[in-house]
């Protein structure tokens, strides 16, 4: 099966590593999630999100030369994204969504304050260290 850059997949845990999960696709593929491409938050322990077996959704970012596949579940759209410690939760508890919504928001304030002192840094008018201050 051809698997293209962009397309949602949903694969296998086959390993847990301190770097990053590897996914079975099919017989024929085989990807990996970096642990920069999990979570757009910290992601200090990926052993406490992952298990073996567990099945994940995942968007294809790239391929190498080896046709292995590079994955992000941080990328998936909206829609089709859960992470693997809210899919824990959710088989805990049941309902883990109140905790996802805090996330999303959490992350778009953090996005929008992140633009705005970047353009507040931007607008500050530059500091030449060679100015002396007068003496009045």
């Amino acid at each position: 099966m051809k698997i293209r850059k962009g397309e949602t997949i949903e694969g296998k845990i086959t390993g847990i590593t301190k770097y990053g999960v590897f996914v079975e696709i099919d017989s024929e593929n085989f990807g990996m999630i970096h642990i920069s491409e999990i979570s757009s938050g910290f992601v200090k322990d990926i052993s406490g999100m992952f298990e073996m077996g567990q099945t994940v959704k995942a968007v294809v970012i790239g391929a190498n030369e080896n046709g292995k596949l590079a994955l992000s579940i941080k990328k998936l759209p909206e829609d089709k994204a859960a992470p693997a410690d809210e899919a824990k939760e959710t088989r805990k508890t049941g309902e883990a969504k109140p905790q996802r919504d805090f996330e999303n928001m959490m992350n778009k304030f953090m996005r929008d304050s992140e633009e705005k002192i970047s353009e507040m840094k931007f607008l500050e008018p530059k500091k030449s260290g060679n100015q002396r201050r007068r003496k009045d």
